[in-house]
This record gives structure tokens, sequence and C-alpha cells, in this order.
């Protein structure tokens, strides 16, 4: 038992000394607070325009506060396009540096000098800040569920607690997963300003360009002349698909549909599959099945771009210029 606490223990060490720099970095404490007022504002757009209304029997219009993650009054964005444009700039900005600065300050060779195993370094920068944003997404959503008990005084549902919680943990594997790239291009580049230029880089393509071209595309392979029902929605599912490829239209489409339950498809449907159709909302499973291609994609992407950073940080030279 001894030695197993011998083993375990150094790893936690590690892990406590880095959360411990993250919560006391201004690189941290400056992204927490434009993530704070950025959320406040959404919030306080969000409360505005459920000044005049009141609850109804349609069952549509009855997740008042699944309403406050969504909604907006047109002046700032809503709660959920902050967390999907803000996300990806706090995974890139606590992971950049994890391995390179170490390495340039001398530190790196230092820590690896003692009796400890050298993937501990990794794994407790990755643990570390997977448990710092894990707690910041889940105070969020709780202070969300708490200003909105005090303002709409109406306590939440069940199923609409189950959804929240469902929309924390994606939106830590979706923070998660542009850790991991920081972390990769941590290990890849010895210089941080480079890693980090290449974390900002890949997220802006994805954020502003690749919608272009896949717009390009789109419009080079609709076809000129009139073409069936089917032909139609194959098309549409061909460009849907093509979006996929993007994080950041994996994790609309997961959030959207935890948060609206009247989303009942993310594709284009026929006339066929859509008469008989009652418009009600869907139960938290059905959504669940929905989104649990878009979640496992986020999912193994996380898990590539960890694996890739751990093979590249087991074979490096760690020794300092």
């Amino acid at each position: 038992m001894q030695t197993n606490h011998s083993i375990v223990r150094p790893f936690w060490v590690i892990v406590n000394k880095e959360i411990s720099d993250i919560i006391k970095s201004w690189r941290f404490i400056i992204m927490l607070a434009i993530v704070l007022l950025t959320c406040t504002g959404s919030l306080y757009t969000a409360f505005t325009g459920f000044a005049t209304a009141k609850p109804t029997n349609d069952p549509e219009e009855s997740f008042f506060f699944l309403k406050l993650f969504t909604i907006s009054d047109g002046t700032l964005p809503s709660f959920i396009v902050f967390i999907s444009f803000l996300g990806p700039l706090l995974g890139i900005s606590m992971g950049f540096d994890a391995i390179n600065s170490e390495q340039n300050k001398g530190t790196l060779s230092r820590v690896l000098s003692q009796p400890i195993y050298r993937d501990y370094v990794l794994n407790a920068k990755f643990l570390a800040s997977l448990i710092v944003l894990s707690i910041l997404f889940f105070s969020l959503n709780l202070l969300v569920l708490g200003f909105g008990l005090v303002i709409i005084g109406i306590p939440p549902t069940a199923e609409e607690v189950f959804r929240i919680l469902m929309f924390s943990i994606v939106s830590i594997v979706y923070v998660a997963f542009w850790l991991n790239l920081s972390i990769l291009f941590s290990v890849g580049f010895r210089q941080a300003t480079t890693s980090a230029l290449a974390g900002i880089s890949i997220w802006l393509f994805f954020s502003i360009f690749y919608n272009m071209i896949v717009n390009v595309i789109a419009k080079g392979i609709s076809p000129r002349q009139m073409i069936s029902e089917y032909q139609l929605v194959s098309l549409q599912k061909l460009i849907q698909n093509i979006m996929r490829l993007n994080p950041g239209q994996l994790f609309d489409d997961a959030t959207t549909t935890l948060l609206v339950p009247g989303v009942r498809s993310l594709g284009p449907l026929t006339m066929e599959q859509m008469s008989g159709a009652i418009p009600s909302p869907l139960p938290l499973g059905q959504s669940m099945m929905l989104v649990w291609p878009q979640i496992t994609a986020l999912f193994a992407g996380t898990l590539v771009f960890f694996g890739l950073a751990y093979m590249l940080f087991m074979r490096r030279e760690i020794r300092s210029r």
C-alpha cells in the first residue's frame, strides 16, 4: 500500500502545482474576466427577453431555463454563441506553452531528473487544465441556474437540469479538443509564440474561412437544372457532412439539440419523412441519440491530439539549449 502511495503521490503533486500556476496566472485571470463579462452580458439580454414572457401550456415554450442559454434580444449573441467563440481561445491559451516554455527555461530537465516518470508531466498538465475548465464551466452554468431561479421565480425541471449538465460536459469536451491541440503544438514547436500562432491560425481558419470554402464548394457542385427531391436532400447531406469536419459545427449541433428540445433532426428531411411527425419536444434520451455522433467525434479528436502529443513528448529530447 505504501508503494502505491509513493507512485501516485508525485503525480498529484505536479497536478496541484499546475492548478495553482494556472489559477494565479494573469493569462487565466484575463480570459476568466472576458468569459464572465460576455456571459453576464448574454444573460442580461436573455432576461430582457423574459420581461414580458409568461408560462404557457405550449410544451415548446415551457423550457425557460434552457432559453437562458439560447435566446437573445439582438443586442448581444446568446450564451452558447459566446461559449462556442471563446471556448477555443480559452483552451489554446491554457496549453500553447505547456511544454516548450518549461523546456526553454530549463525547468523541464530539472523536474525529470527527479525519480518520476516522464509522462507524469504531460498527463498532469492536461489533467490540471481539464480540472480548472470543468470547475469553470460547471460554475458558469450553475450561476445561470441561480440567476434564473431568482429572477424568473420558476424552479427548473429535472429534464432541464440534466440537459444543462450534458451541455456542460459537451462544452468541456469541446474546449479539451482545443486544449490538446495546443499542447500538441507546444510539444512540436520549441517556441511558445509559434505554437500559439499555430493554434490561433487553425481556430481562425475553422471560425471564418472554412465556411467560406464550403460555400464555394457547394456553389460549384450545385446542379444548374431541376433535380428530384431525393437528389436535393442527398446534396444537402453531403454539404452538411463537409461542414461537420469543423469542430465548431459539431459543437453547435450538439449544444443546439440539447438546449432546444424542439430540434428533431440535424439534417434535411423529405416530405415523406416529415409527414405524420408530431411537433413536440424530444425526450433527453432521444436528443442524446441524435447528437451522439457529434459528441463522439469531438471526444475522438481530443484523444487523437493527446495521443500524438504523448507520443512526441515521450520521444523528444528534453534538455534545454
